[in-house]
């Protein structure tokens, strides 16, 4: 069974009569969202639509925690947000200065990349939550309850506890109304009058009115716990941070059972996703990231989907931007073909597709290997691009093959150089040198193919071109024809390898094409 119908059962077990199953997911915008916090986003939605697939009515919620406070400033942002740190996101300007707030920059740049997924989700913004009054009853009975929830918290450390810390203890952040810092020190709460009285570290000191306040935030494992409790939150991800013995997840758990008397939701872990050949893990801070608007320049949006759904959450894996897009989008047309021809047999790749595919695929796109081969040889011409496919008697409109296109020279532009080949100018002499009497008679009897049938009978030519290298033993006859199409990879582009033959023979007319492969006219 596909892990995200696993959890969608369990779900439904656990919870068997709820109306709706809200499901959610939460990132913090420090920086730009990259490929390793769209897991927390794809592993819900997965799971939602599995809830659907099951006929369960669904809600999925994405917090963005822009409430919380600046903590280190991302490598490509200027230095001089230092000033801002301690301030919410939410109250830093925009360091492009395009949006309100450095937290509306980063969240729009990502809610617009989730757009081109598919992914419909009911976003809550923290700031507002939290400005706005919403949790204020939850925050003064925090502080009600602060001794025991620094009983709760005291469980999952190994230093003991302190009479005197536990009641110094506030399980909340006051962001400063001079500053707007979180610099700041609690000094006395009066249960009495529901107020507390807080001093910063800029000298301003105030007395508030938890009931009416707009600047106080719990801190993140109270936060954590109070939020399921408020939303009837049934699902949400974590990853593996959070995951420990001792981690948030396992806090915050208590802390909602013994405290906001609500029992967790359902968990699950996901590992990091890392970038191919690279040993650290992605962060927004160190600018070691790919986003998912980088992604999308490069794969089509379910391809990219795919490549999350196959893979159980708990497992870990590189994002490769080399030869492995060309063995991602490979391995995505051969499972969809089986799938669409209803010869597809591995149930939860099946299932994988299903997922994956958010809108229905009713377009077929021409395989992106074929693209990013033929693409430089026609000097990244659509029209030529066309020309090629439609002369080989493969019917794509043109809209279909600019997609892929657009997709394959950013590749071979921006991350992949090695595939902007380009054909011979000259013979290859010292590689025609090197081969044996045979090959040459092989590339003898091809030219005389070409030359007397052209490239007007393309059909004609391969079944011709394949009995070349005839061999009653048909092992021997197909290493021979690995062998011949090595050299006219060779011949042609100086490489061992290239687009099909019959795509490559469209590519050039056959006087280029003999002026390269014919050497008794040297």
């Amino acid at each position: 069974m596909h892990w995200a119908y696993k959890i969608a059962n369990e779900i439904i077990e656990k919870y068997p009569n709820k109306e709706v199953y809200v499901c959610a997911s939460g990132i913090s915008p420090s920086g730009s969202v990259h490929i390793g916090n769209f897991r927390e986003v794809i592993t819900t939605y997965f799971v939602v639509k599995a809830l659907n697939k099951l006929g369960k009515k669904t809600k999925f919620i994405f917090s963005w925690d822009d409430f919380d406070r600046l903590r280190k400033v991302p490598k490509n942002i200027n230095s001089s947000f230092e000033e801002y740190i301690g301030r919410s996101y939410s109250n830093i300007p925009d360091p492009h200065g395009c949006h309100a707030s450095y937290a509306e920059h980063f969240e729009k740049e990502f809610e617009t990349s989730l757009s081109k997924f598919g992914i419909e989700i009911e976003f809550i913004y923290q700031s507002k939550e939290y400005t706005s009054g919403r949790y204020n009853h939850e925050i003064l009975y925090a502080l009600e309850k602060r001794n025991e929830i620094y009983d709760i918290l005291m469980k999952f450390k190994t230093s003991a506890p302190n009479s005197n810390e536990r009641n110094e203890f506030y399980p909340i952040t006051v962001y400063c109304e001079a500053c707007q810092k979180d610099h700041t020190m609690i000094t006395h709460f009066n249960s009495e009058n529901k107020s507390l009285q807080y001093r910063c570290n800029c000298g301003f000191a105030n007395q508030l009115f938890v009931l009416t306040a707009k600047n106080i935030k719990l801190n993140w494992k109270i936060d954590w716990a109070m939020r399921w409790m408020k939303e009837d939150v049934v699902f949400e991800p974590g990853g593996r941070d959070h995951s420990s013995e001792t981690g948030s997840y396992n806090v915050s758990k208590e802390i909602a059972k013994e405290i906001f008397n609500f029992e967790a939701p359902r968990y699950a872990p996901y590992e990091f996703i890392g970038i191919k050949g690279q040993n650290q893990k992605m962060s927004s801070s160190s600018g070691n990231i790919i986003t998912p608007s980088e992604l999308l320049n490069i794969y089509l949006p379910e391809i990219i989907l795919f490549m999350f759904a196959k893979y159980n959450p708990t497992a870990s894996f590189n994002i490769g931007l080399d030869e492995d897009v060309i063995k991602n989008y490979s391995e995505f047309e051969r499972y969809y073909s089986n799938y669409k021809n209803k010869t597809l047999n591995d149930s939860t790749i099946k299932d994988s597709l299903e997922l994956a595919d958010h809108r229905k695929r009713n377009v077929d796109y021409p395989k992106f290997n074929h693209v990013a081969s033929i693409l430089p040889l026609v000097n990244f011409k659509l029209d030529l691009l066309h020309e090629v496919f439609t002369k080989n008697g493969e019917s794509y409109s043109f809209n279909e093959i600019q997609k892929i296109s657009d997709l394959a020279e950013y590749w071979i532009k921006n991350y992949y150089p090695q595939r902007n080949r380009m054909i011979n100018q000259h013979q290859a002499t010292d590689y025609y040198s090197t081969l044996t009497t045979q090959q040459k008679d092989w590339l003898k009897t091809l030219c005389n193919l070409i030359q007397t049938t052209g490239d007007q009978d393309l059909n004609n030519l391969m079944k011709q071109i394949y009995s070349i290298c005839f061999d009653e033993d048909k092992k021997i006859m197909k290493s021979n024809q690995k062998q011949l199409f090595t050299m006219i990879y060779q011949l042609v582009l100086n490489e061992p390898s290239g687009p099909p033959i019959p795509l490559l023979f469209q590519v050039i007319n056959t006087k280029q094409l003999l002026s390269l492969l014919d050497f008794t006219i040297c």
